[in-house]
């Protein structure tokens, strides 16, 4: 691997602000905050292998949060984040589920909110790999983030010691044979994950249907006003409670799940041009919003920006867009 950052040479009042900006520019958008008052040490060491961006990275105790705010700046749309731990302990934290990992682990991180806390002497590799990999057989992201995949797992095991010995050889791979390996190293991440979702508790193939009813029909009755949980409940059949422990089963709540679905459909209408025709209140009631306030402040919540400066935001990357071709 290649050194791209150390604070060996660093003035102990300089090194955590420059580890922050080089990690910031380097790899993606974070906030960081110290966890103790040593002094602090960090190194950043990375390596391409095929389309895989491969960092080794060694800090002292560290809170890392990915915030809506930094979430907006990212630069890998699409990807996921998967962290193999090497040294120290690390905890994890995203989609209300928080867990350990230490030496030989591995997580996984999507691009949600999310809290990383690791302790005095951890070191762990990070890479990314398009969300499409895991999704396409292992199903969404939710149900394994920050879900520990254990060195005692076989496949954990074998992971770890591949990409490992990869990193050992990556100079002396063609291009074609790093593209190769890099891809089977993909492989052994959603074997890895697979394996450990096979240890969770089975969910019947009634309750998967019931669910996707019930999303099914949420997309249809968006616009509908009263649509809330109890209503769902009774269109597919269940009681509401029923309905609940479904959703909580899949790491999802009913009621979030609806506004979600609302606010990401407008979303979706406010940045499509053929809807640019379509006021602020017309998208908002659409989706099921009483009113234009409620839609606006709840989208900027979501979002980050309003109804409106959202609107101009996709209507300015449009514009950029055209002019570049």
């Amino acid at each position: 691997m290649q050194p791209l950052f150390t604070t060996a040479d660093l003035h102990p009042r300089d090194s955590f602000r420059r580890w922050r900006e080089t990690l910031f520019d380097q790899c993606e958008p974070i906030e960081q905050k110290r966890l103790d008052d040593s002094p602090f040490a960090a190194r950043l060491d990375v390596a391409q292998v095929g389309p895989l961006l491969i960092s080794r990275i060694a800090q002292r105790s560290v809170r890392s949060e990915a915030t809506p705010s930094t979430l907006r700046r990212r630069r890998s749309d699409g990807m996921v984040c998967v962290a193999f731990a090497l040294a120290g302990r690390t905890t994890s934290l995203q989609d209300d589920r928080c867990s350990v990992q230490g030496p030989g682990d591995i997580v996984v991180l999507d691009q949600r909110p999310g809290v990383v806390a690791s302790d005095a002497n951890s070191e762990y590799l990070f890479l990314e790999l398009p969300r499409a990999c895991l999704e396409s057989v292992v199903g969404p992201t939710r149900l394994y983030t920050a879900l520990t995949l254990s060195a005692d797992l076989a496949s954990t095991a074998l992971t770890q010691t591949f990409f490992r010995e990869l990193l050992n050889v990556s100079d002396r791979l063609d291009a074609d044979a790093a593209t190769r390996m890099a891809g089977i190293g993909m492989d052994l991440i959603v074997a890895s994950v697979a394996e450990r979702l096979a240890q969770e508790p089975p969910r019947s193939i009634h309750g998967n249907a019931t669910v996707q009813r019930a999303k099914a029909y949420v997309e249809a009755h968006l616009g509908d006003p009263s649509l809330d949980p109890p209503q769902l409940a009774g269109a597919v059949g269940i009681s509401l409670r029923r309905l609940q422990e479904l959703f909580h089963e899949r790491d999802r709540n009913v009621s979030d799940y609806i506004w979600e679905r609302r606010l990401t459909v407008a979303a979706e209408r406010l940045a499509d041009s053929a809807s640019l025709h379509l006021s602020i209140g017309v998208v908002a009631y659409s989706c099921g919003f009483t009113t234009q306030a409620h839609f606006s402040r709840r989208f900027k919540e979501r979002h980050g920006l309003t109804p409106r400066e959202y609107r101009a935001a996709a209507v300015l990357r449009r514009s950029v867009a055209v002019a570049d071709l």
